[in-house]
């Protein structure tokens, strides 16, 4: 028996207008190689054809469909997820990225093997235009992560990560405009360290190439959320924005 036949996962997927790419974020997890998978896909009152796409699916079995009736955020569309989730490995996939074939395969063998709880991996961002794919290079993310590190490197991507749900607690996802999966990350890590699976497991795809008129916006809200959730001093929250910055142009370029 292989290590992980008694083993299951929930895939929480929220949605919201994201109808040029919810298909092949759902076929990749359609085409995993583990197969004992359960997909709980939120859809947050989408306006475009998002919906109309998703039901495509609902008669498979694997696949739960929640429609919700008024827009929310991907804060309650995580949370809810969550909660109507059974399983005891948890994972999530925004809608406008996808897997590699044995995302789920190797990084839960990882997982078994160690006994760990938390993991992650890198991944391959690009930019999305009307037409076309352009790809940068595979990220090279430190090998494991506790709150210290995270608080100056936020380089875990929601979807390339694992948890145990008895790691997650009573954890949610703060009703943020901004940063709630950073913050969700924090508080995890201030109890528990993440472990990378040297693999590259994901694609990100990143919408917008003219989006420097946020940046300084998006540092504010990050100085913002460690004072208040993390409890960072003047300078531990200077060196957190600082180091942040610096790695997202690693990775990124001046987006």
């Amino acid at each position: 028996m292989n290590s992980i036949d008694n083993l299951s996962i929930d895939i929480i997927l929220p949605n919201y207008n994201k109808e040029d790419y919810i298909d092949e974020c759902i076929i990749s997890i359609l085409n995993q190689s583990f197969l004992n998978w359960k997909l709980y896909i939120i859809d947050d009152c989408s306006t475009d054809n998002s919906v109309k796409k998703i039901n495509k699916y609902k008669d498979y079995k694997k696949i739960k469909i929640v429609n919700l009736k008024k827009n929310k955020g991907p804060s309650f569309c995580r949370n809810l997820g969550m909660r109507i989730s059974k399983n005891n490995y948890i994972s999530f996939i925004d809608s406008d990225d996808y897997w590699t074939k044995n995302k789920l395969k190797k990084q839960l063998e990882f997982m078994k093997v160690n006994n760990y709880g938390f993991t992650y991996t890198d991944y391959i961002p690009f930019f999305q235009t009307k037409n076309e794919k352009k790809f940068l290079r595979k990220t090279n993310i430190i090998s494991f992560f506790d709150f210290k590190k995270f608080s100056r490197n936020s380089s875990i991507n929601t979807s390339t990560m694992i948890l145990k749900r008895s790691l997650i607690m009573f954890n949610k996802f703060k009703k943020l405009k901004k940063l709630e999966d950073y913050i969700f990350k924090c508080e995890i890590l201030k109890r528990s360290n993440a472990i990378k699976f040297d693999d590259c497991s994901a694609f990100y795809r990143i919408l917008n190439y003219g989006r420097s008129s946020s940046k300084l916006e998006n540092l504010m809200n990050l100085w913002s959320v460690n004072k208040k959730y993390n409890n960072l001093n003047l300078l531990d929250n200077f060196l957190s924005i600082l180091f942040i910055s610096i790695n997202s142009l690693k990775k990124y370029g001046f987006k």
